[in-house]
Order: structure tokens, then sequence, then C-alpha cells
């Protein structure tokens, strides 16, 4: 029997590699003027991205005796961000008030850390002295803060520790709190690292005197990116397509989106960002480079998983020999994982790095994929089980998964998963399964593919459809209703019902489509009801998925009647719901709720936060099929169209209608929208016969009177479109008629938001034929009326019919929070006194006189052209000028024009 040594390691105590660093002081290293080398401040480089919400929030967190603490993963920006700020706010933060340590690995010698404190902060007196006197390091430490305060008015105001990952030694992390907890009054200190402080900061943040900013806030934002990016697209370097995708890839990860902007300048090839020479270093070499085989194998199975968590991960460990660490492991250690909010310990690797790590594909990866599809059926978790059967390819477990849940897939709503999952089914077992050709039929009509839908279950033979009429009626009524037909669709999902052969789950979306139906024909305490019972379904099958979809369900028809602030209410609560579900990726019910809380927000004009939302809904809609990036990329256009970037409008156009096609959805749902958008956008361009040509294309569907799903405001917004083109042309009167003839035709099934859009334009309208008095009456009402739910959207989408009439206008606004942001909108300011200013307000006839004078007219002419007699017009004008405290016309002229009233 051979003898067992145990491994050298083993026989360590906690901190024995630190003993020789702990000893004491070490005269040969601590050489003072090689260390007061290190003590500088980095550059910035001349071509960085100006950030000043970022330079603002780091300014203002460095108060007297605060600690400002920046933590992110490898190139971030961090050390960048930092000295930004600082050169932001030399008036007050000179060079010679800031102390910048660029900490390493050999920092882990107390004596080596407090001599480099000592040289930062200027302090006279030497570490070394109390230490030859037989003081410890917490006492030398005491002693220099002592000095430190004696003397502020001529220290340092801020020190900087960088790369305080490196520091490790449990003596140099204590004698690193005792700083923080202790810095003098003053002063402020920063701290930069890749993990999580080594320490406790809960009394620091109870006292208000510790800030954190992570990767959330230090990585770029989408507009921020095309900001960066801008000189490489108007040379033609890159399109806003490919920076939209590098944004998608890098999550706005700072470094390799540098790296990669200097190779579009340097090199004419282009190349995907994770194949490009400069950023493959930088992933290899900063941030993997000190990681063993057995560590970077686990970081390649981690990005093998769409989502992991340490249970998941354990479950493929003997699949993957030698690991070094589990997911939650690796944060700790600074790579660039992101926890996933009320998920449990969940997961999710940057796109970017995942990339590169899953080329080329390790050895074994069907097995494990096998195995995470095992553990996720073991859970119910269907729709995530046959993700991962399909990555491992086998076609036994993929059709066992359909067999045993198949309505659990339905309702997991995964379409991009069961629409792989058809080209993997041998077609004669579709052929003779009556069940699956139904499944399939759901899929295809959930997937916008209603052809396909109604051709699977219109070949099924006689006997098949008697047996399942219920199923088949429900699901005839679900693709009636994404047609936008919402009486048949009624009538059918009545009728599917009716047969009381339904699953609770086959009740639960009829009673869905019900609730969608019924809403849009303006029924909206029936709709109510249909929603509570889908709501109460959605519980009883446990479903949290399914659940979100009826908060949807509740939301829209809470916006149908233009109650923003309840419908906003209602999403955060579903999706603050949905979050207190564990250990489950999320679902196209949450992504619902996610859009219409970016719907909401568009409406109300806060563009800033619709934006981000906007980015994570929009990456996973796109991964399921989600027919609702069809409205994300709406919103994207209309953000754009708004902010004037109107060529960037037309090329999300172009990919909205090429990602429809690639979908094969069919062109009666994406058409119509796509139509409209280009009409719009060219009514802001002014190609007047470009928007005509393509609101001439709408007419079918206008004519059709379809009220989708996805889009329940399109068919009043159609005819909207209509007469802002006769506007354009300067037809009133067919602008006149076809707006009357909208309320004709939908009378009482109008939203609000399509209401709202109507009265403005009426309000145009009146303006050109009754004069700005009436015009000016029914903008303030409507003003009033959007006011309360700040509902701005209409004024924005109508800004440029609107704008006369707001100038002439403004001032009669009610006042608040709404008229600014109107003003903001239009840039419009309210003149001094403004109208309201007058004692008594000018009377709609004596405004008619009051315009006839400023045309130059005699008051005969006046009397003549109003049909009104002489000494009738001589009134007028007195109590007018009596109104407008004048004594003449030119004075009378000038004074209406300072009101806003000409």
């Amino acid at each position: 029997m051979g003898q067992c040594v145990k491994p050298f390691n083993d026989g360590c105590a906690a901190n024995d590699e630190f003993q020789s660093a702990n000893s004491g002081l070490q005269r040969g290293e601590l050489v003072r003027d090689l260390l007061r080398q290190r003590v500088q401040i980095p550059p910035v480089p001349s071509d960085s991205l100006a950030r000043p919400k970022l330079d603002g929030k780091i300014s203002d967190a460095l108060a007297s005796r605060s600690v400002l603490f920046l933590e992110a993963p490898c190139g971030y920006g961090k050390s960048h961000a930092v000295v930004s700020a600082l050169a932001l706010d030399s008036a007050e933060t000179a060079a010679d008030q800031v102390r910048w340590v660029a900490l390493n690995s050999q920092d882990n010698a107390p004596s080596r850390f407090l001599t480099l404190l000592a040289i930062a902060l200027d302090l006279p007196e030497t570490p070394e002295q109390g230490l030859q006197s037989g003081a410890t390091f917490s006492d030398t430490l005491s002693m220099m803060q002592a000095a430190l305060a004696r003397n502020i008015s001529n220290q340092p105001r801020v020190l900087v520790l960088d790369n305080l990952h490196n520091l490790s030694n449990p003596a140099v992390v204590d004698l690193l709190h005792q700083l923080v907890a202790d810095f003098p009054v003053g002063a402020s200190i920063v701290l930069i690292s890749r993990k999580a402080l080594p320490f406790e900061t809960h009394g620091l943040e109870l006292e208000n005197r510790f800030t954190r900013i992570g990767p959330e806030t230090l990585e770029f934002s989408r507009s921020e990116t095309f900001e960066f990016f801008r000189s490489a697209t108007e040379n033609s370097g890159l399109t806003s397509v490919a920076v939209d995708n590098l944004y998608d890839m890098t999550e706005g990860w700072a470094t390799p989106l540098a790296l990669y902007r200097r190779e579009v300048y340097q090199n004419i090839e282009r190349k995907p960002i994770q194949e490009t020479p400069s950023v493959e270093r930088f992933l290899k070499e900063s941030v993997l480079g000190n990681l063993t085989p057995g560590q970077m194998r686990s970081m390649r199975g981690i990005a093998e998983l769409e989502l992991c968590s340490d249970e998941l991960f354990l479950a493929l460990e003997p699949l993957l020999p030698e690991t070094g660490f589990v997911p939650s492991q690796a944060v700790e250690r600074g790579f660039p994982l992101k926890p996933m909010p009320g998920r449990g310990r969940w997961y999710r690797i940057n796109p970017l790095l995942q990339e590169w790590l899953k080329s080329p594909v390790m050895a074994g990866h069907a097995e494990r994929m096998l195995q995470a599809s095992r553990w996720f059926g073991v859970r119910d978790q269907f729709p995530e089980a046959l993700k991962y059967a399909l990555l491992a390819g086998d076609a036994e477990e993929i059709i066992r998964i359909a067999s045993e849940g198949s309505e659990a897939l339905l309702l997991g709503q995964d379409t991009a998963s069961l629409l792989r999952l058809r080209k993997s089914l041998p077609s004669q077992l579709l052929e003779r399964s009556v069940r699956l050709r139904i499944v399939y039929s759901w899929v295809h009509a959930i997937g916008g593919q209603f052809r396909q839908a109604r051709a699977l279950i219109d070949g099924l033979a006689e006997p098949d459809q008697q047996e399942q009429v219920a199923r088949i009626c429900a699901l005839r009524a679900f693709i009636l209703r994404g047609e936008g037909s919402v009486a048949t669709a009624l009538e059918m999902a009545d009728r599917a019902l009716a047969e009381g052969e339904l699953s609770t789950q086959g009740q639960l979306v009829t009673q869905m489509v019900r609730s969608s139906a019924l809403c849009a024909a303006g029924r909206f305490q029936e709709a109510r009801e249909a929603n509570r019972a889908a709501s109460r379904l959605a519980r009883e099958a446990g479903d949290s998925g399914s659940e979100a979809l009826a908060v949807y369900a509740h939301a829209r028809i809470e916006l149908g009647k233009g109650a923003l602030k309840h419908a906003e209410q209602l999403l955060r609560t579903g999706l603050d719901t949905a979050m207190q579900e564990l250990a489950r990726p999320a679902r196209i019910g949450e992504t619902r709720l996610q859009l219409n809380l970016v719907l909401v927000l568009w409406h109300q004009g806060r563009e800033a936060e619709a934006d981000r939302l906007l980015v994570t809904c929009g990456r996973h809609a796109e991964q399921t099929r989600d027919l609702g990036l069809l409205l994300a990329m709406t919103i994207r256009v209309l953000m754009c169209r708004a902010q004037g970037r109107l060529e960037d409008a037309f090329v999300w156009i172009g990919r909205a209608e090429r990602t429809m096609h690639s979908w094969q959805v069919d062109e009666s749902l994406f058409v119509p929208v796509l139509e409209a958008l280009k009409a719009n956008c060219w009514l802001s361009q002014n190609q007047i016969d470009s928007a005509d040509q393509a609101v001439r294309k709408l007419a079918p569907y206008r004519e059709a009177g379809c009220v989708p799903e996805l889009f329940p405001m399109m068919p009043g917004l159609l005819d909207c479109l209509q007469v802002r083109v006769d506007l354009a042309r300067g037809d009133l009167i067919k602008a006149r008629e076809t707006l009357q003839g909208i309320r004709e035709r939908y009378e009482g099934t109008i939203p609000w938001g399509v209401e709202l859009h109507m009265r403005l334009l009426e309000s145009v309208i009146v303006l050109d034929e009754k004069g700005p008095v009436v015009a000016q009456k029914i903008l303030c009402t409507v003003v009033t009326e959007a006011a309360a739910e700040h509902f701005i959207s209409p004024f924005r989408e109508l800004r440029s019919e609107l704008q006369d009439l707001m100038a002439k206008g403004f001032g009669q606004l009610p006042d608040g929070t709404f008229k600014e942001a109107l003003g903001e909108l239009f840039e419009l300011q309210e003149a001094a006194g403004g109208v309201d200013a007058l004692a008594e307000p000018i009377s709609e006839r004596e405004h008619g006189v009051l315009e006839l004078i400023a045309k130059g007219l005699s008051n005969q002419e006046i009397a003549d052209k109003l049909h009104i007699s002489l000494h009738t017009v001589k009134t007028h004008a007195r109590r007018i000028n009596a109104k407008l405290e004048v004594k003449s016309r030119t004075q009378a002229i000038v004074r209406a024009r300072e009101l806003g009233l000409l």
C-alpha cells in the first residue's frame, strides 16, 4: 500500500501566504522614491465619450468623509469615469488636491501599503518610525490619520485607491476598512475594484457616506453607443444597424466598443466584434488571463447555457471534468455575469464573452445539453427542457417532451423553440397526431402565421374536427382576433366556451381573446369581467406566465380608456409579481408587460426610461419570436422620428420588415403598421406625395376596419393619417369630411388616444375655419384632459400641424408640469404677463375685429366684411383698447402679439 501524501497547500493556515508580508518593515522594498512614481492620475484618451450624467453622479458623491465605490468587471471604464469627473470639476479639485494610487499584488504587505498612503497623503511622519517603536499596523495608521486631521487644509481633498481587487491580505483589508471608516472631515475617498468590497459597508450607507456605482451605470446606454460611433456612421464606416448589433452584443461594454471603433478606423476589412484581433486579445489576456485550465472550462460551460445557476451547473459538473468554480464564484471574482433580478441565484453571461467562449464547441456538448434538458424537465419547466433537447439534437427526447408537455409548452409561449421543434419532427408523426396538429396550429397562430395555422386545422378529418370542436373554435377565435376581426372572434370564443370541453388552459386563452375583443369594441366593463375570469384560470393553472398575460390584458383595457397612470401601476405590479418567482427564465407574458410599460412611458414622454426598458424586452422578444417585437420596433421608429433622426427611423422600418418576412408573419399583420410609419416619417420630411402614396396603400386596411390585438388604436390612426395628408395639401374640406367620417364610423369604440388625435386635428382645421379663439378653446380642453394622465404623445406626433396654434394659444393653457412639457416640446415660453393678465378676456367677435385691424382694414371695411354696422365696429374697437389697456390701433396690435392673441 502506497503512502498517502497530503498536498502541500492543505497544510497552510488561512493567512500563511502573508506571514512574511506581515512580519514588519522590509527596508529593501520600501524605496520611497520608487513608490512615489506610482502616485499619479492616469490620462484620459482625447476621443473619449462625454458622459455628463455619470460625471455629475461621481462629483456629487465626493462630499466630506464620503466613500465612493466603483465596482465592475474589467473594461467598464471605472478609472476613466473617475478621471473624467475630476477633470470636469477641476476648479474645485486641482491636481494637487487629488492623489491617485494604483495598487498591485505587492501592496499586500501592510508596511508597503502604509508607506504608499503616507506618500499619497503628503504625511511628514513615515510609517517606519511608528513600526520601529513597536506600534501595530493599526496603531500606525491611527497616528497617520491623526496627523492628517491636524493639517487637513494642506492635504489632498480626494484619495483614489485603484485596482483594489489586488488586495487580499486580511491584515491589509483591516487597514483599508479602518482608513475608510475614519477618513477625516473635508476629504473623500474613491475605491475602484472588479470585486465587491471585502468588508461591510452598511454602517457607512446608513450614515449617507457611501455611494456605489456598478456596471449597470458604467456601461454605455444604447444612445451613448450611437454617439460613440457617430463619426464612424457619418463616414459610412458603419451603418446604424451595425451599431445596434454592436450594442446588443456588448451590452455597452466600453473597452470592447472602443477597441472595435479603433479597428473600424484602421482596417477596411470588417469582422464580427468577437473575431476582431484586439478584442480577442482583451478577452483572452485581460478578462480571462489569470484563469487555470479548470476555471477556463467552467467559464466555457457557463457560456453554453442561456441562464445558469449553481445548482444547474453542479448537475452538469460530472460532464465537465476538473472545473474550477461555479457561476456565483465567477461573479465574486469579477467576471461579466449579471444576476437576474427576482430569479434566485441565476446569472447571464455577457453576450460578447459568451460568443467568444462558445467557439470552438467543447467535447461532450450534446450530452451536457441533454442533461440540462432533463434537469429542467424534472422541474416541469417544459419550454426550457425543450430548448436544451433541441440543442442536444435528441429526437426521441424532443418528441417525449412534446407529447407530455404540449399544453405547458403552449403556455410557455416560447414560439422560437416550438418552431425549431417542428423541423425536427418526422412529417408522418404530425400527420397522424391530431393533438400535435392542433398544438402546432396554436404555435403558428401565436407567431402570426395565420395561413399556416388555418391549413393545419382545415386539413383535419371531419370526425377529428367534431371530437376537438371546442379546442378548434378556441383556436379559430384566437386567429380571428389576431387578424383584427373583432365581432367574429367574439362569436367564435363564445361558441368555444359553450361547448364545455375545454381544458383550463384552453378556457384561459379563450377568455383573454374575449377580453381583447370586447375592449376593441369599447365594451370595457364586459372586457374586465372576461379578464377577471382569465386571471382566475391562470391562478388555478399555477402558471405565472399566463397570469402575467392576464395582467397585460387588464392594462390594455386601461390603456384603451386612456388611464395611463392606472395602466402603469398594473404593469409594474405584474412585473414585481413575476420577479418573485425564482429559478425560471423570463416568458412572453413578462415581456409583454415590459413592452406595454414602454408604451405607457412613451405616451407620457419619459423617453429615457422607455429606451432602457426597450433594449431588454426587445432582445427577449427577438429571441423567442414574440410578435411584440413589432411593437418594440414601432416605438423605436417613433422615438427616432421625435428626435429628428429620420434616417434611423427608416432603418428601423426596414429592419422590422425583414424580420417579419423571415418569420413568415402574415402581411396583413405588419404591412399596415409599417406603411403608416413610413407615411408619418414622410410627413415629417414634408414629402407629401410619398406620404399620400403610403396612405393610399392603407385604403384596403382602413375599409376592412380591422383592430389588431397589438395595435388597438391603429384603425382610427390610419384615418387620422389621411386627415394629416389632406391638411398638408391644404384641402381643409376633405380633411373635415374625413375627420367627421371617423366619428360616424367608429362611434363609441374610439380609443381615448385616438380621440385626442382627432380633437387636436379638429383644432387645426378650426383655426383656419373659425379663427384662433375657437381653436384655442378646443386646444385648452384637450390639454386639460391630457394633463391628467400626462398623455403627451399625440402632441408630439402632431407637432408640425400644431406649431402655429400652440404658439398663439400657449399663454392660455392651464399652468402645470404638462404645460411646461408642451413648452419644451414646441420650444415655447410664456410671454411676460400672459393672456391671463387681462382683467377681462377678449370675446370671439372682438378677436375677429382685432385680426382685421391687424391686417390694416379700416372700420368701414371691417363692417362690410363682417356684415355689421360701423357703430358696432367702433364699439368693439373701444372695448378692445380698454381690455388691452392701450389707446391706439398700433398699440393694440403690439400688445395683442405680446399676449399671443395674434
